[in-house]
């Protein structure tokens, strides 16, 4: 499979039409129909449904859809890195991360590169650790923010000097807002949302003292600011990590803390034997020395 045809594929992904990506390809129709039916030959699955006005992917089509947006994805970036020139330390380096504010440590990081090294692009991709290791162990991001535990059998990673702090998210008019902080049982009769990657339990289920099979989960979520526009419309209280979601001013929300206490640590993480661009390279020494000196 040519990557000249998956380019040609995901073009009629994005017209919805053979018409349509022939004439952004510069292609005949013809040849481009032809092209997709010998790709569909070769691999022995039907891709595409072809209708009157567009296109409809199968189930097959959708997988190599997301397979050759990954691919090309990787082509470029590996591009990049190879032609820059060896006396020059620029380029783009890509971060997965998750809502956190300790998002703020890598910007201090890349602000302290950008002097003597303008050059240097930063791409942050927002998801939780699901899609931050999933994007990590295909080499489409150089490295992942994640929370706490870490397979040091296949990564290695830097420890944050700071810790999130895990609380409540709800609006100011729920019985709950007077409270300093919000305890296991306040929670037990109410409908809560969790992050997809804790709800099943570990840290949260631990400090609730309940399992969570017994708790009233309205919802979950993987990306906290979606938590926020279910709590303002009443759905629940979101467990959430602090300073991400403004609370301040004419927001109807609050955020209150758990008691007791809970935390979280951060790692910067990469795969194991990496081998880094220019860019990348050099961010993670500064990023080491701007640890240090916290």
């Amino acid at each position: 499979m040519e990557l000249r045809v998956l380019q040609y594929f995901l073009a009629v992904t994005r017209e919805q039409s053979i018409s349509g990506a022939a004439e952004a390809l510069h292609l005949s129709q013809p040849t481009l129909s032809r092209q997709l039916k010998d790709m569909e030959d070769e691999l022995g699955k039907q891709l595409m449904i072809r209708g009157n006005r567009k296109i409809t992917l199968t189930e097959e089509g959708m997988i190599l859809r997301k397979r050759a947006e990954e691919i090309l994805a990787l082509v470029q970036k590996t591009e990049r890195e190879i032609t820059i020139s060896d006396e020059t330390i620029a380029g783009d380096i890509y971060i997965g991360a998750g809502e956190t504010d300790a998002v703020r440590l890598l910007a201090k990081t890349g602000k302290r590169l950008q002097i003597e090294y303008p050059d240097i692009h930063y791409h942050i991709s927002s998801g939780d650790s699901t899609d931050v290791l999933e994007s990590l162990d295909k080499g489409l991001i150089d490295f992942g923010l994640l929370f706490d535990s870490v397979d040091t059998s296949k990564y290695e990673y830097m420890q944050f000097p700071v810790k999130d702090v895990y609380g409540i998210l709800m609006r100011k008019d729920s019985p709950l807002a007077e409270k300093k902080y919000i305890t296991p049982q306040d929670l037990w009769d109410k409908p809560l949302m969790f992050s997809r990657n804790t709800r099943d339990g570990g840290l949260l289920a631990s400090w609730l003292g309940k399992p969570i099979s017994e708790l009233h989960i309205a919802a979950t979520y993987n990306l906290l600011f979606n938590a926020s526009l279910m709590v303002d419309e009443g759905l629940g209280y979101a467990f959430a990590l602090d300073r991400i979601i403004n609370t301040t001013g004419n927001s109807s929300l609050c955020f209150i803390p758990c008691k007791p206490l809970l935390d979280v640590g951060m790692n910067l993480v990469w795969k194991k034997y990496q081998i880094f661009s220019k860019a990348a390279g050099k961010f993670l020494e500064e990023f080491r020395k701007f640890i240090e000196q916290q």
